[in-house]
């Protein structure tokens, strides 16, 4: 309890979501957010609501107000966006909420319970270490961060403060989900060893433009940029379009894809991150100002299983009925998740052979692990998070260290990984049928090999992959090496 509550003689939403989470965790207080000009206690309230503050309106941020409006044990008090001109329909939704245009200033209210992030990604961990520091409880939307560093540091962050951090892939909260993935582990197909996590998603060209764009005037450019290098504006919109500059973004392995990457990990039962990775890539089928690659493949190898992830953003067709999905390759047939809510077995004729249905609601889990106090009961806490969000960056890093070979150079870039070169064949194939040329370079990264405890590369190349590990932060959008 904060020395104002005991001297008002009271116990406030603060002190019964968080003093009492504390104190069942033997930890006395929750240190105070750095630089907060004071706690805002608010009139009184129903101390069985849950007040919530969204960050990040423009687009996902939206469903996160209605979520959090719509149930019985939240409200949203505030929104938080550094572009004044993307808030109306968050303050619609919500016309009680206080507008914060800095993160720091919604920070410092006190009578804040939970703040939910559904910022750019380059803002996800910052956000959620400075929220557990204020003593909030944390939704962190997907990928958990933008590099490897990050996602160690909130994990790190969400234990030292003792807050509930949930990460937003919503398909482990999803009924049909829990129940297929439970039945593949317990042997329902036999032995599994191989998933294939598919990305499949036709993105457009975002244009090239010929100089440096004007921020909207609506928007604080510096602060939108935070963490991130403080470059030029280069392309021709500053929304979303991010996703494709590997500044603030992570490409669609780690936009869309860490949801299928998410739940490949959980139905493979493999532990910690994998000691090999390898990666292929390019941006191929059109030129604009987007330099994450449109076209990816990426083999995760725990020696005895392996994640294989596709990324395709030009015209095909499913793989095994998914587009978007993952397929378990088994002894006695195949999973299909291309639903979070429905999903289908098949023996190896293609055959149905069991399906699986019902949905849920991962910010409903979110808020009742807040108000049981205990982070056991989150469906994706901080760690799931982070390791699902790190293996896509830790594809992205081979490839971004990768070397120009020819499309028909070789059939088996991967060696002796075949399910990864079997895949690469059918990656060629798509990229002549879409107007590519079979001699066009892409880029072929390295086998790399890394120590998942110690979150470092070690070997040949190492020390330049482990440059990409984490970046150089700006102040004041510093995360820190120890929180």
């Amino acid at each position: 309890m904060s020395q104002q509550d005991s001297t008002m003689g009271k116990t406030t939403r603060r002190s019964f979501l968080g003093d009492s989470f504390l104190a069942a965790a033997g930890v006395a207080a929750v240190p105070a957010f750095p630089g907060a000009a004071g706690a805002i206690e608010r009139a009184s309230r129903p101390t069985d609501i849950l007040r919530v503050g969204v960050i990040g309106v423009r687009g996902r941020g939206r469903a996160h107000v209605g979520a959090f409006k719509r149930s019985a044990d939240s409200e949203v008090v505030a929104i938080c966006d550094p572009d004044e001109a993307v808030i109306d329909g968050a303050m619609r939704a919500a016309p009680k909420a206080a507008y914060f245009r800095d993160i720091r200033e919604m920070l410092e209210d006190d009578s804040i319970d939970a703040v939910s992030i559904a910022t750019p990604n380059h803002w996800h961990s910052l956000a959620a270490i400075w929220a557990m520091q204020a003593g909030k409880h944390v939704y962190v939307e997907k990928p958990l961060s933008h590099n490897v560093f990050e996602g160690h540091r909130v994990v790190e962050a969400a234990r030292k403060y003792n807050r509930i951090c949930q990460h937003g892939t919503q398909g482990r909260s999803m009924d049909a989900t829990r129940a297929a993935i439970q039945w593949l582990r317990d042997g329902g197909l036999g032995e599994v060893k191989i998933a294939r996590a598919l990305c499949y998603k036709r993105r457009k060209s975002i244009g090239k433009v010929d100089g440096p764009q004007t921020p909207p005037a609506s928007l604080d450019y510096d602060l939108w940029t935070g963490p991130a290098d403080l470059q030029p504006l280069m392309r021709k919109n500053l929304h979303y379009d991010w996703h494709w500059v590997f500044n603030t973004g992570n490409g669609d392995i780690g936009n869309q894809g860490v949801h299928q990457m998410d739940i490949a990990r959980w139905g493979l039962g493999v532990e910690g991150l994998p000691p090999r990775i390898e990666s292929c890539g390019a941006r191929l089928g059109y030129e604009d100002d987007g330099n994450t690659p449109n076209t990816q493949i990426s083999v995760l190898d725990w020696g005895d299983r392996q994640i294989i992830f596709e990324v395709r953003g030009l015209v095909t067709p499913a793989y095994k009925t998914a587009h978007i999905g993952v397929v378990f390759h088994c002894e006695h047939g195949y999973l299909v998740s291309s639903s979070y809510t429905k999903l289908h077995a098949y023996d190896h004729d293609g055959k149905v052979i069991k399906t699986f249905q019902g949905d849920g609601s991962h910010f409903q889990n979110f808020l009742d692990a807040v108000k049981q106090g205990d982070p056991g009961t989150l469906n994706a806490e901080s760690k799931e998070g982070h390791l699902s969000s790190a293996m896509c960056h830790l594809g992205n890093i081979s490839y971004q260290m990768g070397r120009g070979q020819r499309l028909n150079a070789t059939d088996s870039p991967f060696g002796e990984a075949e399910a990864g070169n079997e895949s690469f064949r059918r990656f060629r194939e798509h990229l002549v049928a879409n107007g590519v040329d079979a001699s066009t370079e892409y880029a072929m990264g390295p086998s790399l090999s890394f120590e998942g405890g110690a979150h470092r590369f070690v070997g040949e190349r190492a020390d330049e992959a482990n440059a990409l590990v984490s970046r150089k932060y700006r102040a004041p959008y510093v995360v820190p090496d120890q929180v």
